[in-house]
């Protein structure tokens, strides 16, 4: 596909170009449609490129020095700047990003911790699962912990 000068579109048109970008985004509900999307649209090492400026990001969230991530990664001192300089001075899109990411993977930690502990018979989660009614309140205060935010937001 041939580029497009972005100097060459009207303010107009390119905000409304990508509004419907990050609408059709947002609109996208499970983690199979977001992957379809993005696989659709990017070719494989773009896909690559955003997902290791993501990883970069992280690494500089952690404290890692421009050394570590570009023996780790193999990436550029400029991709890691570039990347640092929008992580510090950028919409805060990075920052957010890799909260709630740090979140999930602790969130998916503790879940698949908790299967583990399920496996053993003398586990207290296995004992839960043998004898639901006897747990009754703990189970429900499981499940409750572990909703989603989209989940409890009040419908209007």
């Amino acid at each position: 596909m041939p580029r497009a000068k972005v100097e060459n579109i009207s303010s107009v048109e390119r905000n409304k170009i990508l509004r419907e970008f990050w609408t059709t985004i947002a609109l996208l509900e499970s983690e199979e449609e977001i992957r379809n999307f993005f696989k659709d649209l990017l070719s494989e090492s773009e896909a690559f490129m955003l997902a290791r400026r993501l990883l970069i990001a992280k690494h500089i969230s952690a404290g890692s020095s421009y050394d570590e991530i570009q023996q780790e990664l193999k990436t550029s001192p400029t991709t890691i700047a570039s990347v640092h300089a929008w992580f510090d001075g950028g919409f805060g899109g990075y920052v957010s990003g890799i909260a709630k990411l740090k979140k999930e993977l602790e969130r998916q930690s503790k879940l698949s911790e908790k299967v583990e502990k399920t496996v053993d018979p003398f586990s207290l989660e296995h004992l839960k699962k043998k004898y639901p009614l006897h747990f009754l309140l703990f189970n429900v205060a499981d499940s409750i912990k572990y909703k989603s935010p989209k989940k409890l937001r009040k419908k209007n």
